[in-house]
């Protein structure tokens, strides 16, 4: 299945894609419990957390238990909400300042980056994370340098595009930057139906297969491209052939 329109946006997922799934559920997810019941206790009042606490329901926003113990319960339950991701990236963006923390990325991702935006290719990055922590992430990576950032045109989130199974999502990011065709977008995403999604839009899209993702159902590799590492794609972005 070879692309048939040259790539000259690549769209990125985060998660399972660029960095290990454990990153997010095993390091990001516990720092940022284990700070707030201190920033909750320090910060209820200051205005500039104040935007993030009362983007919460009333019933939570109202009370530090019980905004604590909703944050819990949605982190538990793994549910996406976008007011629980602002105040994520808000918890996070300490931690990555005070170099706690630091985004691992798989060793080819910061080469091939840097490979695609030197030959003319955008590079634009999708995920459930919000914005404001896909920076956060970018701009404190275990790579050198460590700041991406500058390498990567543009960001979407759940707010400003839509969830990422939905098909109107990737025509809504497509429709951001009209000077390119949807054919002309390549994602890559370790999700089966977020690329079914990209698909369904008119976008290229492969399936990303990382150490420590959940195997994939048989069918899948049938049905659409898979790769290992961005290395499996060749200089136009195809699947290289073994």
């Amino acid at each position: 299945m070879a692309a048939s329109t040259t790539v000259k946006v690549v769209l990125l997922d985060i998660e399972g894609t660029v960095c290990p799934i454990s990153f997010v559920k095993d390091v990001l997810f516990p720092f940022a419990l284990k700070v707030l019941p201190e920033t909750l206790k320090t910060q209820w009042d200051n205005p500039e957390f104040a935007k993030y606490r009362d983007a919460f329901p009333p019933e939570y926003s109202s009370s530090r238990d019980a905004l604590e113990a909703h944050v819990r319960d949605l982190v538990e339950k793994d549910v996406k909400v976008s007011y629980l991701k602002s105040l994520q990236g808000y918890l996070w963006e300490a931690g990555y300042a005070s170099g706690d923390l630091k985004a691992p990325l798989f060793p080819d991702v910061a080469a091939k980056l840097s490979e695609w935006q030197h030959k003319g290719l955008k590079i634009m990055i999708y995920s459930s994370g919000s914005v404001a922590a896909q920076k956060l992430f970018f701009g404190h990576t275990d790579a050198s340098p460590s700041d991406l950032t500058p390498l990567i045109s543009d960001w979407f989130d759940t707010v400003n595009a839509g969830l990422k199974t939905d098909t109107s999502s990737y025509k809504t990011i497509a429709s951001k930057h009209p000077e390119f065709s949807p054919g002309e977008w390549l994602f890559l995403s370790d999700n089966v139906k977020e690329v079914d999604a990209a698909i369904e839009a008119g976008m290229q899209s492969v399936v990303v297969q990382r150490p420590g993702n959940a195997p994939l159902p048989p069918e899948v590799p049938q049905r659409l491209r898979v790769i290992e590492t961005f290395d499996s794609l060749d200089d136009d972005l195809n699947v290289r052939m073994n």
